[in-house]
């Protein structure tokens, strides 16, 4: 007489081919997510850096000068420790100015566009390795 054991579970060949693929999942999900978590940030930068210079236009339009601290935005807490805003290497006149969003921490490695800015007439510029185009969307 011969009893049958029914086992039930997982043997150690199945266990480890699922954890197997999982990590080359893991492997080819993993960059893509993070590179997607950069240019999302760098999108919002960028839209924080227009509302900045809307800000700059409307100060201009009621006291026909730049010249003024930069705006307190709302944006720049949603970015704190990914971007610092600040007025390019001068300060503005009254009748010019850039704005500056360079990149912190960890979008600190972001080459494609590095530090963003916009200036008095809407010029929108870069300085990494990508174009305006690529930085601005």
């Amino acid at each position: 007489m011969h009893k049958k054991s029914n086992q039930q579970g997982f043997t150690l060949i199945e266990l480890m081919i699922v954890v197997a693929i999982v990590a080359i999942l893991a492997a080819i999900a993993l960059p893509s997510y993070q590179s997607h978590v950069v240019k999302t940030r760098r999108v919002t930068a960028a839209a924080c850096l227009s509302e900045f210079a809307q800000q700059m236009e409307r100060q201009y339009s009621t006291a026909m000068s730049f010249d003024v601290a930069l705006p307190t935005l709302g944006c720049t807490t949603d970015l704190s420790g990914f971007y610092t805003f600040a007025f390019a290497t001068s300060e503005p006149t009254a009748s010019t100015f850039i704005i500056e969003a360079t990149p912190a921490g960890a979008q600190a490695n972001d080459s494609l566009c590095g530090t963003l800015s916009i200036n008095h007439q809407g010029v929108k510029t870069e300085d990494g390795t990508g174009t305006v185009a690529q930085c601005w969307r």
